[in-house]
C-alpha cells in the first residue's frame, strides 16, 4: 500500500522549520488576555496582545455580551441574506458609521474576511490594484482573488507611487490605491495626505486598512482617517472589532452604494454565517465607552511613551514607530527567536516576529503596550529586556 497518507512532504518541510530554530509550539493561555497572565503554567507580563485598551475582558462588555445571548441565543443560525441579520447587526452598523462618521458600514466576520470579501467585489478585470510593499497578508490574499491587474509600490515611498500610476494609470478603467493605515510590523503610519492628493489627481479611488488604527489614533479612537482629517477622501477604511475593540469582526465603512454593492458581492458574507449576538452586543458596548470617555486611549498613548523612552535608553533598536506597536529589532532569525524564548523564562511574554512575517535579516520582538499595563509592569519588563540583552551580547 502507497504511504502516500503519512505526508512525507510535509514532514519534511517541518523538520527544515526545526533545523533553521524557527520550529514553534502554541502558547497555551488560562485565563483573560490581560497584561499579566498565566501562560503555560506561568506568570507572565504580556506584551504580545492586540487588546489595545483592555477591553476584551472589560466589565460592561463581558455583560452586554451576556444580555445579547441570553435574548439572541448563541448564534444568528445563518448567513446575512437568508435569516442570519438580526436587528442587532443592524444597530450595530449604524452605530458604527457615525463613530467612524461615514454614510454607511458593511460588517463582516473578521478584518481578514473584510479583505477577502471587499477588494475582490470592488474591482474587476480591466482594472488596476496598486499596493505598498508591505501591507497586511489579508490585503495581499484580498488583491490575489480580485480579477484586476495588480502593482506594488514601494513601502510609504509616494515618488514610486506616482512613477506606478504614470506608467499604467492610462491602460484601465478603474484604479484603487491600498495601504495598510498602520503597518503592523513597525508601527508607522502611511502618508494618507499625499496619497490622497495623489489619487485624486490620478482618478484612482483609496483603500485604508486600519486595523491598527482602530480605537488608537484619531479623535476617541476613530481611526487613522480621522487622525489625518481625510473623511470623505478615502473611498473604503476598514476596521478591525477584534484588536482595540476587543472582540472580534471587522467592517468596510465608506458611502451607502459601497454597503448595497457589497451586500451582494461581499463572498464572506453571502457564504459564512453572521457575527454571533455575544460579540455584538459586546462591540456595541465598547463603541459606547470608546465614544464617551478619551480614559483608555489616553492611558494607552501614556503608556507607550513611557516604555518606549525606557527602552531607548537602553540602546535597543526600536525602528520608527509612530504608534503603541514598538519593535525591538533582532535581526537573525535563531537569535530572534532564542531571546523572544529567553525573556519568557524570565517573566516576559514578547513574541518573535520573523521571515516569512517581516524581511528575512530582520526579526524583531513585537512589543505591544496596552492601557491594561501598569507603570510597574512595564518598569519590571525593561528591566527583564535589560538582562537579556546584556546576556546575549545585543547590548
Amino acid at each position: 500500500m502507497s504511504n502516500v497518507h503519512e505526508l512525507n512532504y510535509l514532514k519534511d518541510q517541518v523538520q527544515e522549520l526545526k533545523d533553521q530554530g524557527v520550529y514553534r509550539v502554541l502558547p497555551v493561555l488560562e485565563g483573560a488576555n490581560e497584561a499579566e497572565i498565566i501562560l503555560n503554567g506561568q506568570s507572565v507580563i504580556n506584551l504580545s496582545s492586540n487588546n489595545y485598551l483592555g477591553f476584551a475582558s472589560h466589565p460592561r462588555l463581558k455583560e452586554a455580551a451576556i444580555k445579547a445571548v441570553e435574548k439572541y441565543g448563541v448564534g444568528s443560525g445563518a448567513v446575512r441574506t437568508i435569516i442570519g441579520n438580526m436587528d442587532i447587526h443592524e444597530e450595530l452598523e449604524v452605530k458604527l458609521a457615525a463613530f467612524k462618521r461615514e454614510e454607511a458600514v458593511m460588517v463582516f466576520q473578521s478584518g481578514f474576511n473584510c479583505n477577502a470579501g471587499a477588494i475582490q467585489a470592488i474591482t474587476n478585470k480591466g482594472d488596476l490594484i496598486i499596493s505598498d510593499e508591505l501591507n497586511h497578508a489579508s490585503i495581499i490574499d484580498g488583491v490575489r482573488l480580485s480579477r484586476a491587474d495588480k502593482a506594488v509600490f514601494k513601502h510609504s515611498d509616494m515618488e514610486d507611487l506616482v512613477r506606478v500610476l504614470e506608467e499604467k494609470r492610462s491602460n484601465y478603467t478603474n484604479c484603487l490605491i491600498i495601504t495598510d493605515g498602520v503597518f503592523s510590523m513597525d508601527g508607522d503610519l502611511a502618508k494618507l495626505p499625499e496619497m490622497v492628493e495623489i489619487a485624486e489627481k490620478y482618478n484612482c479611488m483609496t483603500y485604508v486598512d486600519d486595523a491598527h488604527g482602530s480605537g488608537v489614533l484619531g479623535e476617541n479612537g476613530r481611526g487613522t482617517v480621522d487622525h489625518f482629517g481625510l473623511h470623505g477622501r478615502i473611498d473604503f477604511t476598514i476596521g478591525t472589532l477584534s484588536k482595540a475593540i476587543g472582540v472580534i469582526g471587522g467592517y468596510v465603512a465608506g458611502n451607502k452604494v459601497m454597503k448595497e454593492w457589497l451586500l451582494h458581492r461581499g463572498r464572506p458574507l453571502l457564504f459564512s454565517t453572521s457575527l454571533p449576538p455575544a460579540a455584538v452586543g459586546a462591540i456595541m458596548e465598547a463603541v459606547d465607552l470608546l465614544s464617551s470617555t478619551t480614559e483608555y486611549t489616553d492611558r494607552l498613548w501614556s503608556n507607550a511613551k513611557f516604555f518606549k523612552a525606557e527602552l531607548g535608553k537602553l540602546g535597543y533598536n526600536i525602528g520608527n514607530s509612530e504608534t503603541p506597536i514598538t519593535p525591538v529589532i533582532i535581526g537573525d532569525e535563531a537569535k530572534t527567536v532564542a531571546f523572544s524564548k529567553r525573556m519568557l523564562e524570565k517573566g516576559v511574554f514578547v513574541s518573535a516576529i520573523i521571515f516569512p512575517t517581516v524581511p528575512k535579516g530582520k526579526g524583531r520582538v513585537r512589543c505591544m503596550v496596552t492601557a491594561g499595563h501598569t507603570e510597574e509592569q512595564l518598569s519590571r519588563a525593561v528591566k527583564v529586556f535589560e538582562e537579556v540583552g546584556k546576556e546575549m551580547g545585543i547590548l
